[in-house]
């Protein structure tokens, strides 16, 4: 007998458009709480609010287009300034030359992420949270957003600085971090609507500037030796960042740049997968038939023995939770860009300076694109039938010349915390319980993640 399919909770959108007013006080919370029935269906949106134009591209050649178009649409100028105090001028903020010669001189950089060399490190931080996870009442839920947040900043900490990251420096990564999503948010709102932003973002400045301030000593060390001549202690990312040159010029990055630089790879490489493990393990806990075909996976690939590249690539079930997890809260549900000049999309004569959106949360839960969309169900992946889907409407990395270079990184280390979980403990949640996703810069549950860890007999 076939299981039923499991839908996870997300925000059940009105049946019409919501007042201008009432937009506001609901996008205040969470931008994905905004969204209406036909926001999922519609080929192309337009939304004006007092002091901005946003069109969302829904379409899928509309979708290529504009994510293969790369420098033609550039990052929206709300997007940079609101990340600005975080990240700066960095590669995922930068536009046209400029990202083009960011690009070429961190490509090398990521060298440093191949599987093998970073499987170790993965490894040793997900045996470092089973570790606190034995320790636990587990007798009670345990809230697993913080802890997902340390797992992640932990691999990407010693893939960076070839250093671990303790529970003291985690926890103000994770809580700076919370302030930081919130004071950005509340600028970007009040900035669509035309309403003064500047308290907002100044507010952000704090928190940004205590994330930054745990590397920053890391970074201002290891970038003063190397212009004193000092032998490198270590060949990491952090290296490669302060070694690469202008592919013109040939100079080096200044500190600032340095800073901003591991600021984005930090930020990118630790926030948005701690938001997929924090939602796949929830979905594992809702759907035991699932989780007991990867944990028995899992054991008849690798069975108690150290994982490896090499076993990941034969676990399919994990793989595709992992896709499928990634299909339902992608941690960034939307990718706002900027119309560049006078354009014409669909019936809209496109407004040179607007916003111009492509969302995954609405492409990949689009009923055009995919059978029962809200639901969970990791096997679509393996279904030929979706196999143009999977190209054409399935994003969560973007797509064309800045696709997120840390893809393959994020799935080996998500994988594993999954893998390595599940041969550990049995995941449930506790009846009645259902997570709030909100959506500011990324998809995370309001109020944590309460799992439940039963200890599974040796």
């Amino acid at each position: 007998m076939t299981e039923p399919l499991f839908t996870p909770p997300f925000p059940q959108p009105t049946r019409n458009k919501r007042t201008m007013l009432r937009r506001f006080f609901i996008g205040w919370h969470s931008w994905i709480h905004v969204l209406f029935e036909k926001s999922y269906t519609m080929k192309m949106g337009e939304v004006r609010g007092r002091g901005q134009l946003m069109y969302i591209a829904n379409e899928l050649p509309l979708v290529d287009r504009i994510l293969k178009g790369g420098t033609e649409f550039p990052k929206h100028r709300e997007l940079v300034k609101g990340l600005s105090p975080l990240i700066g001028n960095s590669v995922f903020s930068a536009n046209g030359e400029d990202w083009e010669h960011q690009r070429a001189m961190i490509n090398p950089a990521f060298a440093h992420t191949a599987m093998n060399k970073t499987m170790p490190m993965m490894v040793d931080a997900v045996a470092a949270f089973l570790a606190r996870v034995d320790g636990m009442d587990r007798t009670k839920p345990i809230n697993i957003d913080a802890m997902m947040t340390h797992v992640a900043a932990d691999i990407i900490f010693r893939t960076l600085f070839s250093q671990t990251l303790d529970i003291k420096r985690s926890f103000i990564i994770h809580q700076a971090f919370g302030r930081f999503q919130r004071y950005s948010h509340s600028a970007s709102m009040l900035g669509l609507y035309g309403l003064p932003s500047r308290w907002f973002e100044r507010w952000s400045e704090r928190p940004a500037n205590a994330i930054r301030g745990v590397f920053a000593p890391i970074v201002e060390e290891r970038y003063n030796g190397f212009h004193a001549g000092d032998p490198a202690p270590h060949k990491d990312i952090l290296q490669s960042l302060i070694e690469a040159q202008h592919p013109q010029t040939g100079a080096h990055f200044t500190l600032k740049e340095v800073m901003d630089q591991v600021a984005t790879i930090f930020l990118a490489g630790h926030e948005t997968s701690a938001s997929t493990m924090t939602w796949a393990l929830y979905l594992l806990s809702e759907c035991a038939h699932i989780q007991e075909r990867a944990r028995a996976e899992v054991m008849a690939v690798a069975g108690d023995a150290q994982l490896t590249p090499a076993m990941l690539k034969e676990m399919g079930v994990v793989r595709n939770v992992f896709k499928e997890t990634l299909r339902l809260y992608p941690p960034l549900a939307f990718f706002p860009r900027e119309v560049p000049c006078p354009m014409r999309m669909r019936d809209k004569d496109l407004v040179p300076g607007a916003m111009l959106v492509v969302a995954p949360w609405l492409t990949q839960r689009n009923k055009d694109n995919w059978a029962c969309p809200h639901s969970f169900d990791p096997d679509r992946f393996d279904d030929p039938a979706n196999a143009d889907m999977i190209k054409q409407a399935w994003l969560p990395f973007s797509r064309g010349p800045r696709v997120c270079v840390g893809a393959g990184f994020a799935q080996q280390e998500v994988m594993t915390v999954i893998a390595d979980i599940l041969r550990q403990y049995r995941l449930s949640v506790r009846p009645g319980y259902k997570p709030e996703p909100i959506s500011r810069l990324t998809v995370r549950p309001r109020k944590g993640m309460w799992l439940m860890f039963e200890k599974l007999a040796n």
